[in-house]
């Protein structure tokens, strides 16, 4: 196997977003940091209620798809197409925009810990006008697979784990996403094979791990997209403490990039398209 290493270090940058929510920005952060076929990746976490009480009132989107991961804490969803979804501690809401979508996501609680991710997933061009749609997706319905010394919980694509497939609770799709959240004990290591078509990131969130490979370990920064480099497979071991990172990775779509805000088109013209839409209500007809 090609061990994939590490090509580029993307920290987040602290930000709001929504009504005034502290989140962490990494991939997004300006337009052109960014890894096809992902826009944009949050890393949302407080113990504060001003830092997410204000949550992201009614909002429109276009053109892609967002997958919200929570680890810890309590937010609504609703949008007009009449769907509700309660994400709590461990659960995934995975939306798709489409031609349009009119949604929010609001906290439902008023203390404790507020921890989780979004991800905003690009859609190639002859997908951006199809129906929206939107999945809640429980804890029970993640499948986790138990390793020597750690634990995957895999949200979407396909692993193979000690010769075994294992399928996410996503899969298909065309850009084929991989998500997977990975828990190691201290001190032990896993290898996992990737397909080296597609582009692959780690988001180190708790702990300490580092990247192996024949080049030597890779110490990974917590907070940070980790551009991995072309391979076959990603080698990854916990340092002195349990490490919690995500593994996500895509198959690139190719296509010229034009976002305004929360609509991600392909031209100047369909973005211009999409805010008439929007300005007349056509957004989600």
């Amino acid at each position: 196997m090609t061990e994939r290493t590490l090509r580029q270090v993307i920290p987040g940058t602290e930000t709001s977003d929504g009504a005034g929510v502290r989140i962490k920005r990494s991939l997004g952060q300006q337009q052109n940091v960014r890894l096809d076929p992902f826009l944009m990746l949050d890393e949302f976490g407080s113990d504060q209620p001003q830092d997410y009480m204000a949550g992201f009132p009614s909002h429109p989107h276009r053109g892609f798809e967002t997958v919200t991961y929570m680890i810890e804490g309590h937010m609504l969803h609703e949008d007009h197409l009449g769907n509700r979804g309660n994400l709590k501690n461990g659960g995934v809401q995975w939306m798709t925009a489409g031609r349009g979508i009119v949604h929010s996501e609001m906290p439902q609680q008023e203390s404790g810990q507020m921890r989780g991710f979004q991800l905003w997933l690009n859609l190639p061009a002859a997908e951006k006008m199809k129906p929206a749609g939107y999945r809640d997706i429980q804890p029970d319905e993640i499948p986790a697979i138990t390793l020597d010394g750690g634990l995957i919980k895999l949200v979407a694509g396909e692993l193979v784990v000690d010769g075994q497939i294992h399928q996410g609770a996503v899969t298909g799709g065309s850009t084929r996403p991989l998500y997977a959240d990975i828990h190691l004990q201290p001190g032990t290591e896993t290898l996992l094979p990737i397909d080296p078509e597609l582009e692959g990131l780690l988001y180190l969130y708790a702990g300490e791990a580092s990247l192996l490979s024949a080049a030597g370990p890779q110490p990974l920064k917590r907070s940070a997209a980790s551009i991995l480099s072309k391979g076959d497979s990603v080698r990854v071991g916990a340092g002195e403490h349990e490490a919690r990172l995500l593994l996500i990775a895509g198959k690139p779509i190719g296509e010229p990039v034009v976002q305004y805000g929360p609509f991600v088109m392909n031209s100047r013209e369909e973005i211009e398209q999409t805010l008439r839409d929007y300005r007349d209500g056509r957004l989600t007809a």
